[in-house]
């Protein structure tokens, strides 16, 4: 099985494109074989992003961790106006992620960095899909590492699967941040994190 943080260079491309809108604005992606969720914008995505907007605070930046193609990214600086920055492992996700904010015209900038590895900036927001296939302790690196990225005021923004361990993830990091559920639905979990 093909992951989709890892690299295949000799996966064969398929392209396609996936439509999607929010409010006033319509967006259009481009996703290709070996990308997390190639066929369709993944719902824990979209809600945690639907999540965040009706509950948003005004930003400057925000950074996605895990960007994949670039949905998430995206969207936020097109509706909120914003610079934001992608980062992820998979090649050939930033590739399309590029492609993608250039074709909804966003300022977004996407780095390869294996988590925070090439992160040096802080943020006012930090939002993931963390890649649970990669496992827990991945995950939980995620979350642990990202208040070092968060501006004193910032958030961290996050889904995961209630079958996914969720709340045993909430309870491991529950020393670090304040914990807020704010949606939970078809057993995706969305919380903010701000730093305890």
């Amino acid at each position: 099985m093909e992951h989709y943080f890892t690299n295949n260079d000799n996966l064969k491309s398929e392209k396609r494109i996936i439509k999607y809108s929010y409010g006033s604005f319509d967006f259009s992606f481009v996703s290709d074989n070996g990308v997390f969720s190639k066929n369709k914008i993944d719902y824990g995505s979209r809600l945690l992003v639907e999540t965040y907007l009706k509950n948003k605070k005004e930003i400057t930046n925000f950074l996605d961790v895990g960007c994949g193609y670039g949905f998430i990214s995206v969207v936020l600086s097109k509706v909120l106006k914003v610079k934001g920055l992608g980062v992820d492992v998979n090649k050939r996700a930033l590739k399309l992620a590029e492609k993608n904010a250039l074709n909804n015209n966003v300022s977004v900038s996407f780095k390869m960095s294996d988590i925070y590895e090439n992160v040096k900036e802080k943020y006012d927001l930090i939002i993931t899909n963390p890649p649970i296939r990669a496992g827990k302790k991945v995950v939980l690196e995620f979350l642990r590492q990202a208040k070092e990225y968060l501006n004193p005021e910032g958030e961290l923004w996050v889904v995961i699967r209630k079958d996914a361990g969720c709340k045993s993830i909430i309870k491991e990091i529950n020393t670090l941040y304040k914990i807020e559920i704010k949606e939970k639905s078809k057993g995706f979990y969305i919380f903010v994190a701000h730093i305890a």
